[in-house]
């Protein structure tokens, strides 16, 4: 068993607008109870923003900003879901958790952006990025596939045998 003691951390998963798909809702909060036995983890569902046909992709973006900076505290570790972000193999991500949880980083925000991205005001407030494949998938999916492999850093570092390599 790898895992050792640790100050507290907590992760937040901070998304725009809600999930509608119940089989989408169904696996996210699957996993979202399987990490609760390893880590305080949130997600955070911020509201779509509204008369966005009226709005230019920056004037979304900048509103979007505005709702996630205000969530967010100065000592946050703020991780973006971005496709031009860094890509980690399941092993590699559980170790980088547990340099964070060493280090005594006590709160991780890894941010979902809406439609269009993010504005420059989020960018140049995260610490990195971070992508979950080069292929585009919903933002909805991506909610998904994040806590599922969240909970798969977890049981690798306490070695249990979901992960199989």
């Amino acid at each position: 068993m790898r895992i050792h003691k640790f100050i507290v951390m907590k992760i937040t998963l901070l998304c725009i607008g809600k999930t509608d798909d119940k089989y989408l809702i169904e696996g996210i909060d699957k996993y979202i109870k399987r990490l609760k036995f390893y880590i305080n983890f949130n997600l955070l569902v911020l509201p779509d923003i509204k008369n966005v046909k009226s709005l230019s992709a920056e004037q979304q973006k900048d509103k979007e900003a505005l709702l996630i900076l205000k969530q967010l505290q100065p000592q946050d570790l703020v991780i973006l879901l971005d496709e031009h972000g860094k890509e980690y193999r399941s092993l590699d991500f559980s170790s980088y958790l547990e340099k964070m949880m060493i280090n005594s980083v006590q709160h991780m925000v890894f941010i979902i952006g809406g439609p269009y991205g993010f504005d420059q005001k989020i960018y140049d407030r995260a610490s990195s990025k971070m992508s979950l494949s080069k292929m585009t998938f919903s933002h909805q999916m991506i909610r998904l596939f994040f806590t599922e492999q969240l909970y798969r850093a977890f049981s690798i570092m306490k070695g249990e045998p979901y992960h199989h390599e």
